[in-house]
């Protein structure tokens, strides 16, 4: 009699049942320790000696979406991560069909080729791509020049309208900080980028951006905790620390976790999200977020 089967039987039995994954309610990053990707707008074209090569002048580090292990947790926002375009380099021309992009520069100078418009760019300005616009970015400088990049989907129902003729982009030298309603005065916020429906942010054209904006956080200031239905957020700590909430448990007591500059969090729709700054003297924090609309299923069942 052949045993094998039964042994085989006997070996499956034994083994721990797998845990059927879910998608999380939220995740974490901490950027200095995220790996190099390679994408569609990294590679460039050149020369090198007598013959034609790629030369990597621009590269990519995903902190969420595209690139990242999880990917698929996110619903709306197809990327989001930092760009580095190295001295005298640049990015290839893309142009992403139902796609929305937003930009924050955060050091160096550089061009932002919109179409045929050279525009320039500079640290601390915030620019916005609508779909389908043929663009790319180049550094004629000595200096490293980094940005954020998020690229958020369209649905399909959606009708979008003629893009804007010219780059629509600003500086935070142009905002002012103002407090927003429903959150302590202990926060400052610059509402950059939001839909082009309202009026409240510095450039209302978007279609899925529901705000991009930057948090000015007062020593011991805190952005209350709470949550959003219909809308994802991303959090990426510029400078400070302080405890970052995410998530909650069924006795409705909140997740706290220690965050510094280079951390950076996602939070899908209902998760508690808020953020408490260090009470010390001078303790100032800087937070960069992006929230997304996601659509919700035409068939809940």
């Amino acid at each position: 009699m052949n045993k094998l089967p039964m042994v085989l039987l006997t070996f499956a039995l034994a083994l721990p049942a797998q845990e059927p994954k879910v998608a999380p309610t939220w995740l974490h990053r901490y950027v200095p320790d995220l790996p190099e990707k390679t994408t569609d707008f990294t590679f460039t074209s050149g020369m090198e000696g007598n013959r034609h090569s790629k030369i990597p002048s621009c590269h990519f580090t995903p902190i969420f979406g595209e690139g990242d292990s999880e990917a698929n947790a996110l619903q709306s926002v197809a990327r989001f991560g930092e760009v580095t375009i190295d001295a005298h380099g640049f990015c290839t021309v893309t142009g992403y069909l139902r796609q929305e992009e937003v930009y924050f520069v955060l050091g160096g100078s550089g061009i932002l080729k919109y179409e045929k418009i050279a525009q320039p760019i500079r640290k601390n300005d915030f620019f916005y791509i609508p779909t389908d616009i043929r663009n790319s970015l180049v550094n004629p400088s000595d200096q490293p020049l980094r940005l954020v990049r998020a690229t958020v989907k369209i649905p399909p129902e959606i009708r979008t309208a003629a893009p804007p003729p010219k780059p629509l982009v600003a500086n935070l030298d142009e905002i002012r900080e103002q407090t927003v309603e429903g959150h302590p005065t202990s926060v400052l916020y610059k509402l950059l980028i939001g839909p082009r429906s309202a009026r409240r942010d510095r450039i209302n054209a978007a279609y899925e951006v529901a705000d991009f904006f930057l948090m000015d956080f007062a020593p011991g200031g805190t952005n209350s905790p709470h949550h959003h239905e219909v809308e994802e957020e991303i959090y990426l700590v510029l400078d400070g620390e302080g405890k970052m909430v995410a998530g909650s448990g069924t006795d409705g007591v909140e997740g706290v976790y220690p965050a510094k500059a280079g951390d950076a969090y996602y939070f899908r729709p209902n998760c508690t999200v808020g953020f408490y700054n260090k009470d010390a003297p001078g303790a100032k924090a800087h937070i960069l977020a992006l929230r997304t609309y996601v659509p919700l299923p035409k068939n809940p069942d």
